[in-house]
């Protein structure tokens, strides 16, 4: 399972630059032959899908990959606005549906539709302009341990009832994509009045974690017994660790989605080979990512283990318009600072 963070301010990143070795009118063969992929920490990390992914494609087109590290979400973004002059990658992996307004605007990414699209179904195609190409997807949820929970909430609602005093773990939005997304999901939900959720729900949340890997770890440490992750969060338990004690619940009223995507740069020198690259996410890597992530898959066609059954699905999935959130999100972070911060 993999967050990221939804940071961003341009002026506060600081990547350090890789001298660009350019001016040389003719390629070599090895450069020919290999891609820099940027891909969100988890991706890269060691139980992450990029030490599957990579060497499978490897070995099948000879193409050989630098697979970097280079933040989560919006870092991504900003790191490839920031090297617009002196591009690095060839292929981004990891900005997600509510960035869309933004990366269409930054003009980085070329658009492939590629053929592997027939596979995916209409309403994971995010992009009209396939600059972004969706490659998992799931539903934000919140996960309650049964060990110590019996009535389950059923609504962001039940979520202010005294009961859940000081149990609940939550995630900043500003630095946690998980974060964010609750704060868009109570968006979607209460419209103008969302901020009034977070004022009543203050006396319930025991902390309020930077990312989610901390504030899952807190959870499943027993901190709290309730936190916001991922309706696919118990398939981990259940494949890893041959437990169903920590259970997903959706609500009638629907649950938020996300969608990530992948791109091609405008700017690589290697546009074949990063096609192929996608091609091959969007196909034969698809079974890798989703047990890795614990995500679901785009791809229609790949089978899941059976762990996957554990994951309960919405009846209702629940998104905004990435236009919507790009003109909005400073505004709501600010006020959502207001109110959790007196």
């Amino acid at each position: 399972m993999k967050k990221h963070c939804l940071s961003l301010v341009l002026a506060v990143l600081l990547i350090p630059a890789t001298i660009w070795a350019g001016g040389k009118s003719e390629q070599s063969e090895d450069a020919r032959q290999s891609i820099t992929v940027y891909a969100y920490d988890s991706f890269v990390s060691e139980w992450g899908p990029g030490p599957l992914v990579v060497p499978a494609f490897e070995k099948k087109t000879g193409i050989a990959v630098n697979l970097v590290s280079a933040g989560n979400g919006g870092e991504l973004l900003s790191r490839l606005v920031l090297e617009r002059n002196r591009p690095q990658a060839d292929v981004v992996i990891g900005i997600s549906d509510e960035l869309l307004s933004e990366t269409v605007a930054s003009d980085l990414l070329l658009p492939y539709e590629s053929a592997a699209l027939s596979q995916v179904p209409a309403f994971l195609h995010f992009d009209p302009t396939y600059a972004l190409l969706p490659f998992n997807y799931g539903n934000y949820a919140f996960v309650y341990d049964s060990a110590k929970v019996t009535e389950v909430p059923r609504s962001l609602d039940d979520l202010l009832d005294p009961r859940w005093s000081k149990s609940i773990i939550l995630m900043d939005p500003r630095t946690s994509s998980v974060g964010m997304g609750l704060l868009e999901w109570t968006v979607a939900a209460y419209g103008d009045a969302w901020l009034e959720w977070w004022k009543k729900v203050k006396p319930n949340v025991l902390t309020i974690a930077d990312g989610w890997s901390s504030g899952y770890g807190l959870f499943t440490e027993g901190e709290a017994p309730l936190v916001i992750s991922y309706t696919t969060s118990p398939v981990y338990h259940v494949l890893y660790e041959d437990s169903d004690r920590y259970r997903a619940v959706v609500f009638d009223a629907g649950n938020m989605a996300v969608i990530e995507g992948a791109g091609i740069l405008r700017s690589s020198r290697n546009i074949d080979a990063a096609k192929q690259f996608i091609d091959f996410l969007l196909t034969e890597a698809q079974a890798d990512i989703a047990v890795a992530n614990i995500m679901y898959p785009v791809n229609q066609t790949v089978e899941l283990p059976a762990a996957f059954d554990f994951a309960p699905k919405p009846q209702v999935s629940l998104m905004l318009e990435s236009e919507r959130i790009a003109k909005n999100r400073d505004t709501w972070l600010t006020e959502w600072v207001e109110v959790m911060s007196k």
